[in-house]
């Protein structure tokens, strides 16, 4: 075996059928992959370097850093244009065109003359959007992982916290248990600390990015997420913490609140509770094959017929979906939004997360991630999802 792979060889053979199979469907002879979400996938590790993947033929490795990864197909390599020195290439090479600088492809662009340039981004993304059982059990054990902290969250908390406070105890926490604290997100316009802790009215504060909740931040350079809200009496405490524990993420969303939970705004209990029964209809409608979109459609009908518009996906900024793929990184295939036109497969990893914030209250509901079966979605974070008192 390599010793670069860091994959058991069944489970490299798998992967590697399917990205092969995409490839020829697009027509795509060979492609380099260089960010470390798809070297993760195809390596089972992160270098600085490329992989080099043909449609046909033993893949190739060329290796900056680190030192001391020798095998088969292993090259060591200073510049990206010494990969041409040992591959020869006609036809189309797919680069990560949604990733890449442009100066970096413009390099490799002039290392292959005669070579047509493509984009595989949205190949890639596809070929890990199903995951193999591996990467499933990989998954179980991070909401195994995330549950027994989610579990222990009250006893973190004291009276007189901060959102910050609070969100200190719940990172340690994490971390004490294994979480890796890698929040790995696509692209380049979305950042994230550890996750999400939103307290009262912070959560109706609009954020740049896009995720369902929002939140102030401590400083502009990161504009998201707990601002040094004082916890009180009243008001809720939604807790979106990472879930990354084996490289491959869950996604978990609770309520909590100081004092008896009943004494929240009744508005507030209805549309935690709706929040509960759009998670189990989604959980009883998806299929393989199911239009993602359909979800979505769903959702917004249960919250319409309860006269909940206003508040679903934020208050005074919404989001645009209600769940969303997940494994490598916290946004993958497929995207349960009102125009998605992903179709739902047999090992889909889907976060639902249908969120509502009130004003003078704060953020209520709640989201799963699951793993769609031939028979229907299991869920594999499951912590208690009534709002829990912190006191």
């Amino acid at each position: 075996m390599n010793p670069l792979l860091n994959l058991p060889p069944k489970e490299r053979g798998l992967r590697l059928e399917t990205l092969r199979k995409l490839m020829s469907e697009a027509g795509v002879d060979a492609i380099l992959v260089s960010d470390n979400a798809n070297l993760f996938h195809n390596l089972g590790r992160v270098i600085a370097g490329y992989g080099y993947i043909p449609r046909e033929g033993n893949p190739q490795y060329f290796v900056r850093r680190p030192v001391g990864l020798h095998g088969v197909g292993v090259h060591y390599i200073s510049k990206p244009e010494q990969i041409a020195e040992h591959i020869t290439l006609s036809g189309t090479l797919g680069l990560e065109l949604d990733l890449l600088s442009y100066s970096m492809a413009e390099r490799l662009r002039k290392a292959f003359p005669g070579v047509e340039i493509v984009n595989i981004s949205p190949l890639l993304r596809k070929s890990r959007a199903v995951k193999t059982p591996y990467e499933q059990q990989l998954m179980r054990e991070s909401g195994v992982a995330q549950e027994r902290v989610y579990r222990n969250i009250p006893r973190l908390y004291s009276d007189g916290m901060t959102d910050i406070e609070f969100q200190v105890e719940l990172e340690k926490a994490s971390r004490l248990e294994g979480c890796l604290g890698q929040f790995r997100i696509s692209g380049s316009s979305m950042e994230l600390y550890m996750g999400n802790i939103l307290a009262g009215d912070n959560a109706d504060t609009p954020s740049p990015y896009d995720f369902a909740m929002g939140g102030e931040g401590l400083n502009p350079s990161l504009p998201v997420g707990a601002n040094g809200t004082l916890i009180r009496r009243g008001q809720t405490v939604m807790v979106d913490i990472n879930g990354d524990y084996t490289g491959y993420m869950t996604d978990m969303t609770r309520t909590f609140c100081p004092g008896d939970p009943s004494e929240l705004n009744p508005l507030a209990l209805k549309a935690h509770q709706l929040s509960i029964d759009i998670c189990n209809a989604c959980a009883e409608t998806a299929r393989p094959g199911v239009v993602a979109s359909d979800l979505y459609k769903l959702a917004a009908g249960m919250v319409e017929n309860a006269g909940l518009e206003k508040y679903f996906m934020g208050h005074r900024q919404k989001a645009g979906f209600i769940g969303h793929g997940l494994g490598i990184e916290i946004n993958e295939l497929p995207v349960i939004a009102p125009k998605s036109r992903d179709i739902l497969a047999e090992g889909n990893a889907i976060a639902i997360e249908p969120k509502f914030v009130i004003p003078g209250t704060g953020a209520v509901g709640i989201e799963n991630t699951y793993l769609l079966t031939s028979s229907g979605m299991e869920s594999i974070t499951n912590a208690p999802v009534e709002i829990r008192s912190l006191s």
